[in-house]
């Protein structure tokens, strides 16, 4: 079933469902599911860095619950004494358009003020953080930060990790992505440390999102002479563009 509505507005209709018909929403009233479900991304980390903790990570804020379980998570390897101690510094990514938590931060505020949320990044457009406060205080504690980026950073954010890494993401790890480049260049964080971003969702996700940044496919006929004749024109511009760049 779609709902014509936001992020919030989709959570608010959940809750009175499950209170009407006794239904289960993973988000909504079996939450304590959800946040055993996200800590887990911290214990991936720590085994694929040879059981080590990193040094500092960048996340994507939506309702700041997946922020807040990845610190629990290293928390709980910390305690049973799989991982070293270690003051994980915690960054959280959110997009201009609907960043309520970056807001409180860059104001010094221990409260989130409910936003209308309009940006592409629809997976983490909550306006109204269930986990906002809890976020805040993690990422003021390790010393971290939180930063917002705009819609064309989030773009070029997908089209740097694509183009870098061959990883094609959705608009949330875009965000995490432009957020990670805008605190390297701001010196906020050390290129010796080990950093770790979190990317949250498939690309193929949210295509529209970078319609009309990137090159269109060629179109051909169900022909091998189409095809010869779009494979004699791809070559042709790639070595303009090459002669280009040379000159």
């Amino acid at each position: 079933m779609a709902v014509h509505g936001n992020y919030d507005q989709v959570n608010r209709l959940c809750c009175e469902v499950a209170n009407t018909h006794g239904w289960g929403f993973v988000n909504i009233n079996l939450r304590p599911y959800y946040s055993e479900g996200s800590k887990t991304l911290g214990y991936e980390v720590a085994e694929q860095l040879g059981w080590q903790l990193p040094d500092h990570i960048v996340a994507p804020l939506a309702s700041g619950s997946l922020f807040t379980k990845i610190y629990k998570g290293f928390q709980e390897f910390i305690e049973v004494g799989l991982v070293d101690d270690k003051k994980v510094r915690f960054s959280g990514a959110q997009a201009d358009g609907c960043s309520p938590i970056a807001q409180a931060y860059r104001e010094g505020r221990d409260f989130v003020k409910p936003v209308k949320p309009n940006t592409i990044a629809k997976s983490i457009a909550i306006g109204n953080p269930a986990d906002g406060i809890y976020a805040l205080d993690i990422a003021r504690k390790t010393n971290g930060n939180i930063e917002s980026v705009s819609d064309t950073e989030i773009v070029e954010g997908m089209k740097l990790l694509a183009e870098t890494e061959g990883i094609f993401t959705e608009t949330a790890g875009g965000t995490t992505i432009a957020v990670l480049k805008k605190l390297v260049e701001a010196g906020k964080i050390d290129p010796d440390e080990t950093t770790v971003a979190y990317i949250t969702g498939n690309g193929l996700k949210t295509q529209e999102a970078v319609s009309g940044y990137i090159g269109e496919p060629l179109t051909v006929e169900p022909k091998l002479e189409a095809f010869e004749r779009a494979l004699e024109r791809a070559r042709t511009l790639d070595r303009l563009e090459w002669q280009q760049v040379l000159v």
